[in-house]
C-alpha cells in the first residue's frame, strides 16, 4: 500500500510475543507464571463510520452490504430526507445508529455525526456508492501506525475516478495547486471526501463549514495543526442512481474561500454567500 506522508510519522513498536512454555506433563504441578502487562496485546481500536445522506433509499442498501467487520459502529445523518432512506438504513443494518441533522449542508451533517461518534477512529464516507467501504481497512492501517489523518486519492498511483468529468477533473487541479502552494505540502488529491481520523484530534480540526468545502476545511487544518497525514490510493466510483448534491462553480468557490481564508496569517474568515 503507498502512501504520501507529510510529516514524519513513527511506527508504533510492536508488541512482542509472550515466550513459549515448555510443554508440561498432565501430572506437572508447576504453577503458571502471571502475565505481564507488556506481554498483553492492546485492544483494537474501535471505528465509526459516519455517513451523510439525503434520500438515498436506492444506494443505502449497497454501501451498507460493503462495510467490512473493522467496523464497530455506523452512523447515518439524515438530512430530512423524503425518501426511505431511515427505513432502508435500518433494515439493512438494524445497529445502525440515525441521527437527524441539525441544519443545512453536507458539512452540518458530518459536524453532527463526528460529534456523536464514539469510536476511537471515524470515517467518512458518501452514501450514494460512489465510495467503497471496502477500502476503509487500507485507511485504518495507516491510523494503526502512526498516522493521524488519512485522506483517500484518486490521483495518485494505485487510485482513480470512473464518476469525474473533464469540467471537474480541472477544478481539483486548480484548488489542489493552491493548497500546495499555501501551505507548503504536496497532495495529490484535494475535493475527495473519503477521509479518516483519530477522533481525539476532533478539537484539533475544528470544523466550522456547512457545506462541501468541509473537505478542504479539514485537510488544511489537519496541516495547520502539525497531524501526522498519509494519502492512500481510492478508486472513485460512478453514483449508483440518482443525483448529486455538488454545484462544481459555487461549492468549489467555496473551497477555494476556505483555502485563502484558513491560509496562515490569514485575517479572521468570514463565510461566502451562498448562491
Amino acid at each position: 500500500m503507498n502512501a504520501t506522508p507529510h510529516t514524519t510519522a513513527g511506527t508504533p513498536p510492536a508488541h512482542a510475543a509472550p515466550p513459549a512454555h515448555p510443554a508440561r506433563r498432565a501430572t506437572d504441578n508447576t504453577p503458571h507464571p502471571m502475565r505481564r502487562a507488556e506481554d498483553v496485546p492492546p485492544a483494537r481500536p474501535t471505528v465509526s463510520v459516519v455517513v451523510p445522506a439525503r434520500n438515498e433509499a436506492r444506494n443505502i442498501p449497497w454501501v451498507f452490504e460493503q462495510i467490512p467487520d473493522c467496523v464497530d459502529e455506523v452512523i447515518l445523518v439524515d438530512g430530512d430526507s423524503s425518501d426511505a432512506t431511515v427505513l432502508m438504513a435500518t433494515q439493512c443494518l438494524p445497529a445502525v445508529r440515525f441521527i437527524p441533522q441539525c441544519g443545512p449542508g453536507k458539512g452540518n451533517a458530518l459536524r453532527t455525526g463526528f460529534l456523536a461518534a464514539t469510536g476511537d477512529h471515524v470515517v467518512m464516507i458518501d452514501a450514494d456508492g460512489s465510495m467503497s467501504p471496502a477500502e476503509i481497512p487500507h485507511f485504518l492501517h495507516f491510523l494503526e501506525n502512526g498516522y493521524d489523518f488519512v485522506k483517500g486519492s484518486r490521483f495518485m498511483a494505485g487510485g482513480g475516478s470512473l464518476d469525474i468529468t473533464r469540467f471537474r477533473r480541472l477544478g481539483n487541479q486548480v484548488l489542489l495547486g493552491a493548497v500546495n502552494h499555501l501551505y507548503g505540502t504536496k497532495l495529490t488529491d484535494l475535493c475527495y471526501g473519503f477521509c479518516a481520523f483519530r477522533r481525539s484530534f476532533l478539537e484539533q480540526l475544528d470544523l466550522h463549514a456547512a457545506g462541501f468545502e468541509i473537505e478542504a476545511e479539514m485537510i488544511v487544518h489537519a496541516l495547520r495543526s502539525g497531524l501526522r497525514i498519509a494519502e492512500v490510493p481510492s478508486l472513485e466510483l460512478p453514483r449508483r442512481s440518482g443525483r448529486s448534491n455538488l454545484h462544481a462553480v459555487s461549492d468549489g468557490r467555496r473551497v477555494l474561500h476556505t483555502l485563502l481564508a484558513e491560509r496562515p496569517g490569514a485575517r479572521p474568515r468570514t463565510a461566502p454567500a451562498d448562491d
